[in-house]
């Protein structure tokens, strides 16, 4: 369970906006929560006018005040590392290329990505969308919304819509309501989708109002972003159930991030966590070529290996599809067990090694 600090209302440390409202911000609100380092300082100032910081209390209170390695805090805790990345870029999926309208990325015939807006309870510092996050220019007024939403009616094709930013649980419940209205009143959405940190950063966001809100707008999906064992807090469990009793079926997707979840017991760990939260590993993302996160990378080939290794070794439904996104769309990163044929038998391979023969005449 997190802990509030000292001399924290209870009534106020559940609160989702006094939790926003109170966001850390410089570091000196940050040396409330840990004992920066000399790296993490300069890091702060250096990036102050590239990839601000922010996180919320709740969060800082998962970190480890004494270790700059702890894995929740090297995710959202400027590093000087961030300055050293020649090969990054600002829009790996050539995003903007992909936009029809402002903050609509289509890559797929019928369903969307639909950043309703740029900012999230807190800055992870591998975020795909640095260049957009907390920047002015890509906030989305409500003409721009209500622009965004007349493309999707004059596009029929469109079956399935993804709420994504930012973050959409960061708008009120009345703007959300409104959004989902919109969405839900155009006869070819049959599926819209949250894609939302918040279960992870600010769990006290799901409410009941939240869920009531969600129920009445079915069929509505949630994913979100779990990346290590440590973020699975009792809080973070009451807003998932919160989120399935309310019908809403959640996923995850995380990222696989070099130090914090590239070992094989620490991914099964989150994974088996998860199911034990019925939340479903969906995807475990390769960390893209963005700029400033060259130090979260991992080489694909010990990615591959790694979910290789839990197979076999935890519940199936618990792996998650390991995949590289790319501006051509999600391509799966898999082990192949298919080894070929040799007559009217298929060889595969199983989770230990060893070879089956299976009869399948042409």
């Amino acid at each position: 369970m997190a802990a509030a600090r000292p001399g924290i209302a209870a009534a106020e440390w559940r609160s989702w906006t006094w939790q926003m409202q109170h966001r850390i911000r410089s570091a000196a609100d940050l040396g409330h929560w840990i004992e920066p380092g000399e790296d993490e300082r300069a890091a702060i100032e250096a990036l102050a006018t590239r990839f601000r910081f922010v996180i919320t209390p709740y969060y800082a209170s998962l970190m480890d005040p004494r270790d700059p390695a702890c894995p929740i805090r090297r995710q959202v805790v400027p590093r000087l590392a961030e300055l050293g990345d020649p090969l990054g870029l600002a829009d790996p999926l050539d995003e903007v290329a992909h936009s029809p309208v402002k903050n609509v990325v289509r890559v797929y015939r019928d369903r969307i990505a639909f950043c309703v807006n740029n900012e999230c309870a807190l800055y992870c510092r591998y975020c795909l969308r640095k260049r957009m996050v907390g920047e002015p220019e890509w906030a989305m007024k409500q003409r721009e919304l209500e622009t965004a939403l007349a493309w999707i009616r004059a596009n029929p094709e469109i079956r399935d819509v993804l709420l994504t930013g930012g973050d959409p649980l960061v708008f009120s419940d009345d703007k959300l309501a409104w959004l989902l209205g919109e969405l839900r009143a155009i006869p070819h959405v049959e599926l819209i989708r949250l894609g939302t940190r918040l279960p992870v950063t600010l769990p006290f966001r799901v409410t009941d109002a939240l869920c009531a809100l969600l129920e009445r707008q079915h069929p509505i999906w949630v994913n979100t972003h779990f990346n290590h064992p440590r973020e699975l807090t009792a809080e973070a469990a009451e807003a998932v159930d919160k989120l399935t009793r309310a019908g809403c079926p959640v996923g995850n997707q995380s990222v696989l991030l070099a130090g914090i979840n590239d070992d094989v017991e620490t991914m099964r760990r989150l994974c088996e966590g998860l199911v034990r939260m019925r939340v479903r590993p969906y995807y475990c993302y390769q960390a893209q070529l963005l700029e400033g996160t060259a130090h979260f990378r991992v080489p694909i080939e010990r990615g591959v290996e790694l979910f290789h290794a839990l197979r076999g070794r935890t519940s199936g439904f618990a792996i998650p599809l390991y995949v590289l996104d790319t501006p051509y769309g999600k391509v799966p990163l898999t082990y192949d067990y298919l080894r070929g044929r040799e007559g009217d038998d298929v060889l595969v391979e199983s989770f230990d090694g060893r070879i089956w023969r299976e009869p399948n005449p042409l």
